[in-house]
């Protein structure tokens, strides 16, 4: 087994190496704006490893889960054409909804309730959607991705079963690949809107099988720290009456890289570790009652909410106060 997985490492490293020779040759590049939190031209879409890994389980698994496999060929694929054509929001979005039905046929989810469907709906569209917003230094996607995959494997192998390790290890192997040229000071390449959002599609599959087969909604909180951020800051950019699909630097994890200085990889870690260490409360609390853990989430929201807004004040005062000198 253990013969098995350097194989996959090696397809997945050399796949990976294929794309960028890919990508120079017909100039699938980020280049640097005014809006940019790298200064050098970097590959995108390298995330499209985690595609491929995807792929390599499908076949080996005799074709398992094909609903789910359907709908992240087409979420990859929108993705993907966005990295090179930049496509309407809207078709995006289309493709987004058709892509997570398919994850509720996969998953019988039309035999519960329309609330039920609506709100799951609901929730994986702005989960997709927050992994890409989120998507914006270097090693943040890959490092807070491998956290929460740590985070279900354990539950997997300690909790409560609902998937084959086989799949969780091969999408780790293809994150480890990843972050090997991603967590840099200078990158190599970027996720791209196709590495986020199918990546962001893979750990939902995964997430809503533990929750449809535990029946514990509350195992959302794996999605806490990235969630707070991008919901906050959706907020505050509708206070301000901007465009909140175009382009910014107004997340917290970007004032913390940009304006404070923080090195990306230190700022990546500490989001992918403060998950952790909030699944780890958790864990703790498994043997409680469910109320328990649903109090436990609720606190967990307020405090992060309270720090982000603290936290963004005082480094927007600063950065005003630096601009002034």
């Amino acid at each position: 087994m253990f013969l098995t997985y350097i194989y996959y490492f090696i397809i997945l490293l050399g796949g990976l190496n294929v794309y960028f020779a890919i990508a120079n040759k017909f100039k699938i590049v980020d280049k640097p704006n005014i809006r940019s939190s790298h200064s050098n031209t970097v590959i995108r879409g390298g995330g499209v490893i985690f595609y491929l890994a995807a792929l390599l389980w499908f076949f080996q698994s005799g074709f398992e889960y094909s609903w789910f496999y359907l709908g992240l060929t087409a979420i990859s694929l929108i993705s993907f054409l966005d990295d090179i054509l930049s496509l309407s929001n809207w078709l995006r979005l289309l493709v987004h909804l058709i892509s997570i039905l398919l994850i509720c046929v996969q998953l019988n989810v039309f035999s519960s309730s329309i609330i039920y469907l609506f709100v799951g709906v609901i929730i994986s569209i702005g989960a997709i959607n927050t992994f890409n917003f989120m998507d914006g230094i270097n090693g943040i996607t890959g490092l807070y991705s491998f956290a929460v995959l740590t985070c279900l494997w354990f539950v997997n192998n300690y909790v409560t079963s609902f998937i084959q390790n086989h799949f969780i290890y091969v999408l780790g192997l293809s994150l480890l690949v990843f972050l090997y040229y991603n967590i840099r000071i200078r990158a190599k390449c970027f996720a791209g809107d196709v590495g986020a959002v199918s990546v962001a599609f893979i750990l939902l599959f995964l997430l809503w099988k533990l929750v449809i087969v535990s029946g514990d909604l509350s195992f959302f909180i794996l999605l806490v720290v990235y969630g707070i951020d991008s919901i906050l800051t959706i907020v505050h950019r509708l206070i301000l009456r901007e465009n909140i699909f175009e382009a910014h630097r107004k997340h917290l994890y970007q004032i913390l890289a940009n304006e404070a200085r923080i090195s990306h990889v230190k700022v990546a870690c500490g989001y992918a570790f403060l998950q952790i260490i909030i699944f780890i409360g958790y864990f703790f609390l498994m043997d409680q009652d469910m109320m328990i853990r649903y109090y436990y989430l609720f606190s967990i929201v307020i405090l992060l909410s309270i720090a982000y807004f603290f936290i963004k004040r005082k480094l927007y005062n600063l950065h005003i106060k630096m601009q002034a000198k």
